[in-house]
């Protein structure tokens, strides 16, 4: 992406509105309150004069230097504004990139405020984007005043979220209340995600019932979620109801809003008839299940208008080493820790595991990387412990040929992967793997390495 000396004029009209003070903080005083901000822009110039902007005015900025990077920081929290670069890729100039981002954003959050940076010749697609839900646009080079003048305008004009009621909730009531602030967003390009986004985005408004069904781990209480946050009902609590535990049924015929009920399939028939007669009749139900088939149909009626099957993550293709990144600068932040690199060796072992606990296991991994990472960069040993257990699974079960083949690829794989971050040397690749020179150069015969 080209700019024509944006970073330069930012800084040269920066010492009218915005000089320094003795404190190092901005003169200028703000029309709104401290903000949170996330800048999605590639071009580091740029984003450093934004930053300083934005920061001199008293506002906390984050950067995603691209569309992946921001929706795993949208993932983890709301801001209150976005400045969004119409153009990621050096050399593209329509504003697709960008307008694939706002559409995805909105998506995921219509009342998430965007506010676009365009060059002068982009003014007619930033046009379209406001059309679009965007609300305001800059463009470039920039007055530093005018820019966060708009940007707190379009703060101003959002949407207001009711923060008040998930303490409400949480008090009143026995069940699980989820606060509605919290971001519910399915990460993943692959075709199954996409697909899957595109239904909860088409039926979230809807009041239908859904039922989500897929693997245990795979990520169907944070569809149910997402499913919410598209609702007509996403500024109240969604609430969840565990059927095992009876004590949960309580004040069930009373919820209004979004009820999520887990594990419709895991009672009994006569205590689901008994469900039936306390179903609310003013709320959204969204069940998960295991198995559709052990749901009576009268009570599928009410609570499987609609299936969702989340996809395993073995069906998911690269957007497992997304995940990974993703879980990493979660933990990162959680433990205070650095963000650190995934090696190319790492990503592979990542692509080879089995995982038998799906994306949760990942999570769990990456969180373990995370603590247990050494130098400047995770390598593939972090994420050899996830792997094993996957191959003493595997290798547990009467399942025949084909699986014996998954623990002979994922061995194989996971050799390589170490034998690539090590440069072929074969004592340090042998060491991260837990194994002895001799015991690595049979397994790289066996496997024709």
């Amino acid at each position: 992406m080209k700019t024509t000396n944006s970073s330069t004029s930012a800084n040269s009209e920066r010492s009218r509105p915005d000089t320094l003070s003795g404190s190092g903080q901005s003169d200028r005083q703000s029309s709104v309150a401290a903000r949170s901000i996330l800048l999605i822009d590639d071009n580091n110039d740029v984003a450093r004069a934004v930053e300083i902007a934005f920061r001199m005015a008293g506002h906390s900025v984050e950067r995603a230097d691209n569309a992946q990077d921001a929706y795993s920081r949208l993932a983890l929290r709301r801001f209150d504004a976005i400045i969004l670069d119409l153009n990621f890729t050096p050399g593209t100039t329509d504003g697709s990139e960008g307008l694939a981002c706002l559409a995805r954003i909105l998506a995921d959050n219509p009342s998430a405020c965007v506010v676009l940076l365009t060059a002068h010749g982009g003014v007619r697609i930033a046009v379209a984007a406001m059309q679009a839900g965007a609300r305001d646009f800059a463009v470039k080079p920039w007055n530093n005043a005018d820019l966060i003048a708009k940007v707190e305008a379009a703060i101003a004009r959002a949407p207001v979220a009711n923060a008040g009621s998930a303490f409400a909730a949480i008090k009143a009531g026995t069940d699980r209340a989820v606060p509605p602030t919290q971001p519910a967003s399915l990460l993943g390009e692959c075709p199954a995600i996409v697909a899957l986004r595109d239904l909860i985005h088409r039926i979230g408004p809807t009041d239908a019932g859904v039922t989500i069904t897929g693997p245990s781990g795979s990520g169907r209480s944070l569809t149910a979620l997402a499913l919410h946050a598209s609702s007509q009902d996403s500024a109240q609590d969604a609430r969840q109801v565990d059927l095992r535990d009876m004590s949960q049924w309580e004040q069930l015929a009373e919820m209004r809003g979004t009820v999520i009920l887990r594990h419709p399939d895991r009672i009994d028939e006569i205590a689901q008839q008994r469900l039936l007669a306390v179903l609310p009749g003013g709320a959204r139900l969204i069940a998960i299940a295991d198995d559709l088939d052990l749901i009576l149909p009268a009570l599928r009626r009410q609570i499987a208008v609609v299936e969702l099957t989340v996809p395993p993550l073995a069906e998911r293709g690269e957007d497992v080493v997304l995940l990974a990144r993703h879980f990493l600068r979660l933990a990162a932040e959680r433990h205070g820790r650095p963000l650190l690199p995934l090696s190319e060796g790492a990503m592979d072992a990542i692509r080879a595991a089995r995982w038998p606990d799906e994306v949760r296991g990942l999570a769990l991994a990456a969180e373990r990387a995370v603590l247990l990472a050494e130098g400047d960069m995770i390598g593939p040993e972090a994420f050899a412990a996830a792997i094993q257990p996957a191959i003493s699974a595997t290798h547990g079960r009467d399942t025949g040929t084909p699986a014996r083949f998954d623990l002979d690829q994922t061995e194989k794989a996971l050799i390589q992967a170490a034998l690539r971050e090590y440069g072929h040397n074969i004592s340090h690749a042998a060491q991260a793997l837990g194994l002895s020179r001799a015991s690595l150069y049979r397994r790289m015969e066996r496997h024709g390495l």
